[in-house]
């Protein structure tokens, strides 16, 4: 049986850190909450942080039509994963990233894996800004999770064709929380994040042409093979 330390060693570090920061953000805001830190004050911590480090259509436009590039504004596109709206968002998000992180970095490794999580974060924040109506913010760690599955989705729809499998069932995961999307959107309501949660996965997958084996060249490659 694996022992612990092993287990822990195999997922990249990058990813550890990651997966912490998200719990400890969180667990700053379950102490604020209950009033053990931040006084009467701290129940507000939560909507303040949104405000602060969240991302919305309203910073997009003034970073692009008004020119803003304060760090105010530009530190959003990259901060507002780390601000979810309760702990169960921040459960799934960490359980998530540390699942997705394993696997992403014994494909890739730890160094692409946070590439992957960044270059998702940014895309999909960019998504949000030109296509999200109202001034509804931004914010949770599902955008970048979608990005690790896309690198995740990649990487199976690679093996696949080594297998000489059907590559399409590499997209069964992101179907299946699509569906799952789809159906809790129309019990509960949905919010625009979906839109950034998608332009992640599509981020995740489009960058993973490039960072897998052989790159882009690998790439040309197989689709020429395939033609």
């Amino acid at each position: 049986m694996m022992q612990p330390e092993r287990a822990l060693n195999v997922i990249p570090p990058v990813v550890i850190v990651l997966t912490l920061l998200i719990v400890a953000i969180e667990a700053v805001m379950q102490l604020a909450n209950q009033g053990i830190i931040g006084g009467p004050q701290g129940v507000g911590w939560r909507l303040a942080a949104i405000q602060e480090y969240g991302f919305s259509a309203r910073v997009f436009d003034r970073v692009v039509a008004q020119g803003d590039m304060s760090f105010d504004m530009l530190k959003r596109f990259v901060t507002y994963p780390y601000i979810n709206a309760e702990l169960t968002q921040v459960a799934f998000c960490a359980a998530l990233t540390l699942a997705l992180g394993k696997f992403a970095g014994e494909y890739y490794g730890g160094t692409r894996v946070l590439v992957v999580y960044v270059f998702a974060t940014v895309f999909g924040a960019v998504a949000f800004g030109l296509l999200a109506q109202g001034d509804y913010p931004l914010f949770g760690g599902f955008t970048p999770v979608y990005g690790l599955i896309g690198a995740y989705t990649y990487a199976l729809w690679l093996r696949q064709a080594e297998a000489g499998d059907n590559q399409l069932l590499a997209f069964r995961l992101i179907g299946f929380l699509l569906g799952i999307q789809l159906v809790f959107g129309l019990i509960f309501g949905t919010t625009p994040a979906w839109i950034a949660e998608l332009a992640g996965f599509a981020a995740g997958f489009g960058i993973s042409v490039l960072l897998a084996p052989g790159g882009w060249a690998a790439f040309v490659s197989r689709m020429r093979q395939r033609s």
